[in-house]
Parts: structure tokens; C-alpha cells; sequence
């Protein structure tokens, strides 16, 4: 272990005395935010008094429900007073009001809280006031959460620091500070019953496992198919998480998955003679393109038509016709996806191509969709997308002119 640490750790210089110092206060800042954040929520509320009724009026714009849901929560404002009532889904289909008296409690600091009924218990009280303050502190907690993902991304880059460029390391650390300070300013709301500090802590992952993955082809590194399994398995609890994305989902679980597999075992076979970090690529034939495109095309029409005839109920969305179109984007993402996974596994350079478009239509995805930490991994793409294929064609070109000078044998 020791020998591995002198052997890929840089000798220690300014430089280094810095990224530890940072480290160190990077650990200080999370264990501090997440302290901070539990101390508050979790604190007593002390004695609570009533203070008066408001009628609020129902948002019908973010109900979307179906026999799927079980428990299905209706939000009641007035103003920037809100009041979230979960029904069963036989109750919810009696609601015939738009309306609903709500009754507003005052904790000892001050803290509004809203119940659809007086005379609220004691651990009625403390759970509200969790979930308020668990909304109000997201900045907090997800601070704590990208602070430790930096952590182990200063980590990786500090323990491997021979085998990335100052350009590559600079591009991830990046990408990485980006992504936690979107985080901060644009936290996640809860969407199907889970809390959007869980939902921002599988976008950060997402990020930083994306961005490594991505790294690694570039570099044409077989290892970027051990990472690209944890970003599978990732983004399929992303989908499920927030109900949505399903032809996404499901090229992930059965063509992903198995390509990772498969494709490291393929680029295990073709190391380069020189050096056997690297692996030999190439680049596509013009017929071979024009199949793919039609093969994409033909995805997107049938497999979107599919999936939006489904009723699969979801709180992410407030929009039937903006869902319908989310699922069309979707099938034609999966599709040039599972033709990227197929370059990728034959070492086709045109792979690049189909991560510029498959971040084009991803980041559109996530702005209609309010994602916007993820926003950051498609600037990751489409940067280090530029840097791959600038790479891969100096690799071919090079290669191409090695074997052209090679004495032919008959």
C-alpha cells in the first residue's frame, strides 16, 4: 500500500500542501452542514399556539393522479402559505372542493405551521415542523452532500495523479465545483414521496460518476466500463425515484448493463502495442452511418408511441401534452444511446458524435424538467465530448500513417 502511494502520488509541493488543506476543510464544511442541518430539524418545537384560520385554495396544476397512487397529495396556497394534505386515492376522487380551512400554529421561533384540522397532537406538530425545516435547510444538506463527493474527487485525482493532465484534472474539479454550488442555489423539491435531498444526493452521484466515466473513454481506458456500471445502476434508481424516463430505463437495465460488461472484455483484447493503458480505436464507414440513423429514427417513433400510450403515474410532471413530449425526446436519447453503447464496444470514434447529440437532447430534457445541477454534467459532456474526439482522431490519424509506412508482405 505504501509503495502504491509514492508511486502515484505527485512529490509533495505547494500545490499538494493546498488540496489537502482543502480537503480537510471540505470534510470540516460537510460534517458541519450536515450537524448543523439535523440539529435543526430534529429539534424540539417546544409549546405551539394557535393563531387563526386561512382558506387556501387548492392547486389543481399538480395533480396528475390515477388508480396507480395509493396516497395522493393535494398542496393548498394562499400566497407563499402552503398546505400539503395526503388522501387515499378513494378519497381523492370524492375532493370536490377547491377550497379547504386551514389552520395556522406558531412554534416558539417563530416557525408557521399548517394543518387541515385544530387541535393538532403534539407528534403532529413535531413532523410538520421536520419537513418544513427539512425543506428550508435542502441548501444545507446538499451542501454537506457535494462537499463530500468533492472529497472523493480530489481524492481520485490526487491518488492517480500521473495518469490524468493537468487539463483533464482541471476539467473535472471543474465540473465538480459547478455542480456543488448549483446544488446550493437550486435545490430539488420532493417528488413521489421522497424528500429532495435524497433526489439532489443521485444527481451529484450521477455528476461525478458521469464526468469519470466520460474521462476515461477519452482516455481510452478499458476501466471506464467498471464506473459506467455504477452509473447505470445510478440513474436506474434516478428513474424509478421520479417515475419518469422510461425508455431510458429500461435500455439501461438491458442493454447497458450488458454492453459495460461485454465491451471491457472487447477492449481488453485490443491494447495497443505500445502502450497497454490504451485502446486501439477507429472510425465508422459512411454506409454504416446512414443504417444507424434510419435504425434511430425507427426507435424513436415506435418506442415512444409505446411508452406514452402507458398510464404511469407520476407527481414529477404537471403536464400531460410537456409529458408526451419528454417521452419522445426520451426514446430518441435511448435510441442514440444504444447506438453509442454499440460504438463504444466496436471502438468507433462516431461514439463522440452520439454523446454530442445525446447531451443535446438530455439537457433539454432537464430543463423543462428543472434539473439543473444536472445541467452542469451536460456542459461536462459536451466539453470533454470535443476533447475525446479531438484525442481518438489524432490516435486514428497516427496509427493510420504507422501502418501505412509498414512494409506490405504478400
Amino acid at each position: 500500500m505504501i509503495e502504491f502511494f509514492k508511486k502515484n502520488i505527485e512529490p509533495k509541493s505547494w500545490l499538494r500542501k493546498v488540496e489537502i488543506i482543502f480537503l480537510i476543510l471540505l470534510c470540516i464544511g460537510s460534517i458541519a452542514s450536515f450537524g448543523f442541518g439535523l440539529v435543526k430539524m430534529n429539534a424540539d418545537v417546544g409549546q405551539t399556539q394557535f393563531v387563526n384560520t386561512i382558506q387556501m385554495t387548492r392547486d389543481m396544476d399538480l395533480e396528475d393522479y390515477s388508480e396507480d397512487n395509493t396516497i395522493c397529495d393535494v398542496t393548498y396556497k394562499n400566497g407563499d402559505k402552503q398546505l400539503v394534505v395526503s388522501y387515499s386515492y378513494e378519497d381523492y376522487l370524492k375532493l370536490n372542493t377547491k377550497t379547504i380551512t386551514a389552520y395556522e400554529y406558531k412554534t416558539e421561533n417563530g416557525t408557521s405551521l399548517y394543518f387541515d384540522h385544530k387541535n393538532v397532537t403534539k407528534q403532529e406538530v413535531q413532523d410538520s415542523y421536520k419537513q418544513v425545516m427539512a425543506n428550508d435547510l435542502a441548501p444545507i444538506f446538499n451542501f454537506g452532500i457535494a462537499s463530500l463527493i468533492l472529497v472523493l474527487s480530489i481524492l481520485i485525482m490526487m491518488l492517480f495523479a500521473r495518469q490524468f493532465t493537468t487539463y483533464e484534472k482541471s476539467w473535472f474539479m471543474s465540473i465538480m465545483v459547478l455542480a456543488t454550488i448549483f446544488s446550493v442555489l437550486f435545490p430539488e423539491e420532493s417528488a413521489n414521496g421522497v424528500n429532495g435531498i435524497l433526489i439532489m444526493l443521485l444527481y451529484l452521484l450521477d455528476t461525478f460518476l458521469n464526468i469519470l466515466c466520460e474521462l476515461l473513454i477519452s482516455k481510452q481506458s478499458r476501466y471506464n466500463f467498471l464506473v459506467s456500471v455504477l452509473v447505470e445502476i445510478v440513474e436506474i434508481l434516478m428513474c424509478v425515484v421520479l417515475m419518469y424516463r422510461f425508455a431510458t430505463m429500461a435500455t439501461t437495465l438491458f442493454f447497458w448493463l450488458p454492453i459495460d460488461i461485454i465491451s471491457y472484455i472487447n477492449w481488453s483484447k485490443h491494447k495497443d502495442d505500445e502502450e497497454s493503458e490504451l485502446t486501439v480505436v477507429r472510425k465508422l464507414k459512411g454506409y454504416q452511418e446512414v443504417l444507424v440513423i434510419v435504425g434511430i429514427i425507427l426507435w424513436t417513433i415506435v418506442v415512444g408511441y409505446f411508452i406514452s400510450g402507458l398510464d404511469i403515474a407520476t407527481d414529477f410532471y404537471h403536464n400531460k401534452t410537456l409529458e408526451t413530449a419528454i417521452i419522445y425526446i426520451d426514446a430518441c436519447a435511448s435510441a442514440v444511446g444504444i447506438a453509442n453503447g454499440l460504438f463504444i464496444f466496436f471502438r468507433l470514434r462516431e461514439q463522440w458524435i452520439a454523446w454530442y447529440i445525446c447531451a443535446f437532447l438530455e439537457a433539454i430534457i432537464n430543463i423543462v424538467s428543472g434539473q439543473f445541477v444536472l445541467l452542469v454534467l451536460k456542459l461536462g459532456y459536451f466539453t470533454n465530448t470535443t476533447y475525446g474526439y479531438i484525442k481518438w482522431s489524432k490516435y486514428i490519424q497516427s496509427h493510420t500513417k504507422t501502418e501505412e509506412k509498414q512494409p506490405q508482405i504478400s
